[in-house]
């Protein structure tokens, strides 16, 4: 587990996203590159304002020194260039990296950029070797599982153990499609039922279809450096106030207990570095790449006992109208998963609520935002909590 305190020190002061879902006239380096410069100018900036660059690998375009190719295709030389890799998680790990760049005085001002093309450049048998070769090469691959089957086995133990049954699963994704019926961007849009979730297509007992993120293009990118540096910028900063980080192992065989996870601990330094609490969060932008994801997360960050997720999301509290607003962009239950790349949508739609840019899904006095993510079969967690001045 590490904790860095970030002490308010350092804020997010640029922000771009590109089209999601089906984006098949750009590769996802070009997408990679259109979100690092859209990002640049939405902070005011311009590449030569900007000495750093962290990006992530992509799965369907591969690059042997990624950040390095991105700077080439813009011409630009940054001080500091460096691709991190710890699956979904990478986002808020690359921002706590830039974050400790910054403070060793390696670069000044740094962006976060990350992109991938699953939906339209890999090939179905493509997608199916990625999926399949996650596991342990010797205790799981021979045995077939692909990801979302690894992902039963959590579901599974939770509901032998709590009593949870495949419909407060469901709620999960039910919410997520109601916040993203008011997104104009999101992948899917159109509402779904408990009963829809439920008689969706099987895919590993007892995950349906529509209990699993979607498969997406797309790209997101956002732009920090110290607070002081923030003030004369075009958007007000969002603060980082604390972050977290807890690693518990690689391969779901050697998972200890399937029914909790290191976001216990990346939950518990993050509260410790903000000085916060759950209590005190108003928005929650969680990784829902699979709905027993979601409601583990859910409990181990403190928002509930243990066991209790399921209740707690059955009783409607993540709704638009609820008390505890999650996934406000539709999450990647339904706005976008393009892969790893897929946590930084809900920064950039953390960033958006609390600039006050939301529009019809706009919450009223939102404070702060924790953003949680995690790689692996819930191998490795980043917690990050963010906040915004009135």
């Amino acid at each position: 587990m590490t904790n860095m305190g970030l002490g308010g020190e350092f804020a997010l002061i640029g922000m771009a996203e590109s089209d999601v879902g089906i984006v098949p006239d750009k590769s996802p380096r070009e997408l990679c590159v259109q979100v690092t410069l859209d990002a640049v100018h939405d902070a005011g900036l311009t590449l030569k304002d900007v000495d750093g660059l962290i990006t992530c690998n992509a799965f369907a375009e591969p690059i042997m020194y990624h950040a390095e190719a991105v700077a080439e295709y813009l011409g630009w030389q940054p001080r500091h260039c460096v691709t991190v890799n710890t699956g979904g998680g990478t986002t808020f790990m690359a921002l706590n990296m830039a974050a400790a760049a910054i403070a060793a005085g390696m670069a000044d001002t740094i962006v976060v950029s990350m992109a991938d093309s699953l939906r339209s450049f890999m090939t179905r048998d493509q997608a199916m070797v990625v999926q399949s070769s996650s596991g342990h090469p010797h205790y799981e691959q021979p045995y077939g599982p692909t990801v979302p089957a690894y992902y039963a086995l959590i579901a599974r133990a939770h509901m032998d153990r709590y009593g949870t049954t495949e419909a407060q699963f469901a709620a999960g994704a039910v919410s997520c499609r109601a916040w993203a019926a008011q997104h104009p961007k999101a992948q899917k849009r159109d509402p779904i039922s408990l009963d829809d979730v439920l008689n969706s297509r099987a895919i590993a007992d007892p995950l349906k279809v529509l209990d699993c993120s979607l498969v997406s293009d797309g790209g997101a990118a956002v732009v920090i450096t110290r607070k002081d540096r923030a003030k004369d910028g075009p958007h007000k900063p969002i603060t980082l106030l604390g972050y977290g980080e807890g690693h518990a192992y690689e391969h779901i065989s050697q998972a200890k207990d399937l029914t909790t996870s290191a976001a216990v601990q990346s939950g518990r330094a993050a509260y410790a570095a903000s000085g916060l609490t759950p209590d005190d969060m108003d928005l929650l932008q969680l990784y829902d790449c699979f709905t027993p994801a979601l409601l583990i997360q859910i409990e181990d960050l403190g928002f509930c006992e243990k066991g209790e997720g399921g209740d707690w999301l059955a009783s409607g509290i993540t709704l638009p109208g609820g008390s505890k607003p999650l996934n406000t962009h539709g999450g990647m239950l339904s706005y976008c998963h393009p892969g790893n790349p897929g946590a930084m949508f809900g920064l950039t739609e953390a960033i958006t609520q609390m600039r006050g840019d939301a529009g019809e899904r706009q919450l009223s006095d939102i404070k702060t935002t924790l953003c949680h993510a995690q790689g692996g079969i819930m191998s490795s967690h980043a917690s990050l909590i963010l906040g915004v001045e009135s």
